[in-house]
């Protein structure tokens, strides 16, 4: 972890035409605002119990992203309890659905769902392929797994990003072998998903793309970048995160505040204040995500009106942050 800030005054010197003995000093990004005194407030279980019924009405939405975006929801809070939610999204018409059951069916090793995969291994969307594949082996049946190297050559670039994604959450160190092969994928996007799982997996390499990833011209690029770096919850990448949380595009730093919460920080929870009094449904939503994730319980006055917002995206948000809070210490 060492070589963090070494990559970065690097890349500052590759073509900016100084010559090798000028010293080019970065400054620091601007300090952000301190995060107020923790207030110890207890969890409030009528509002846990209005944001589990927020992720099962949406679930049931006419709209499939919101129900794919419930069901990764009700996995990540509820676990187990969301079974049955889980078996119903794997027959569910659309295959973004499905593939969302699949994943939320191995994370959870579902052991009911190995039946309907075994049917889904052959379905006629890639993804969803993908997401079998992922849940099959984490249920031990190992027997598909050869084929994520064939669909991470899939003509179409999201199969061949839920294929690096897979292999990040599976953590096999024998993963990389295929991720190493996608690294030069034509996609900035598929590259950057690589990235993550290769640092998943303890790959410096992919910690390297990453941390260059956050100086990107690109604030998607930026906040992909934050994101992965935060996904093995490390704390020492804590740094590179905090750095982040000035940014001049707030998406960023919500995304960086989201992150340093990961790693089991609040330094960026004045700027989901920030995000939750903007009247942009994008932003209240990073906000709400940046809630559950630095987990403080004083967030249930502020996540409470974003449960009722007119935006089905933030209801989702701050539903599955609420359940995230955890209790005062």
């Amino acid at each position: 972890m060492k070589n963090l800030i070494p990559v970065l005054i690097t890349l500052a010197l590759i073509g900016c035409g100084a010559p090798a003995h000028h010293t080019i000093v970065i400054p620091p990004p601007p300090q952000p605002p301190a995060p107020p005194a923790v207030q110890k407030v207890p969890l409030d279980a009528a509002l846990r119990d209005a944001a589990k019924k927020e992720l099962l009405a949406a679930d049931q939405s006419p709209d499939p992203v919101l129900r794919a975006n419930a069901i990764e929801a009700l996995q990540d809070t509820l676990g187990n309890e969301s079974a049955d939610q889980v078996m119903h999204g794997l027959a569910d018409e659309d295959p973004l659905v499905r593939f969302a059951s699949a994943m939320a069916a191995g994370k959870l090793k579902l052991q009911a769902a190995y039946p309907v995969l075994q049917n889904l291994v052959d379905d006629p969307d890639y993804n969803v392929q993908v997401g079998v594949r992922f849940a099959l082996h984490r249920l031990g049946d190992t027997r598909h797994s050869h084929d994520f190297e064939i669909l991470a050559r899939n003509p179409s670039r999201a199969v061949r990003g839920n294929v690096a994604i897979a292999l990040g959450l599976l953590g096999e160190p024998s993963g990389l072998r295929v991720l190493r092969a996608m690294t030069h994928d034509s996609e900035a996007i598929v590259r950057l998903q690589v990235a993550e799982a290769m640092w998943r997996l303890g790959d410096q390499d992919g910690l390297n793309i990453l941390v260059v990833g956050t100086i990107s011209e690109y604030p998607d690029d930026q906040m992909i970048c934050l994101s992965a770096l935060a996904e093995p919850r490390d704390s020492r990448v804590a740094p590179h995160l905090r750095g982040k949380l000035t940014s001049d595009y707030i998406e960023v730093g919500l995304v960086a505040a989201r992150a340093l919460g990961m790693v089991g920080s609040d330094a960026g929870y004045a700027i989901a204040q920030k995000g939750a009094n903007s009247a942009d449904p994008r932003h209240k939503s990073l906000a709400a995500l940046a809630f559950g994730q630095i987990g403080r319980s004083d967030a249930q006055g502020i996540l409470r009106p974003m449960l009722k917002d007119q935006s089905p995206p933030v209801r989702i948000a701050a539903a599955t942050a609420i359940l995230q809070l955890k209790p005062p210490i």
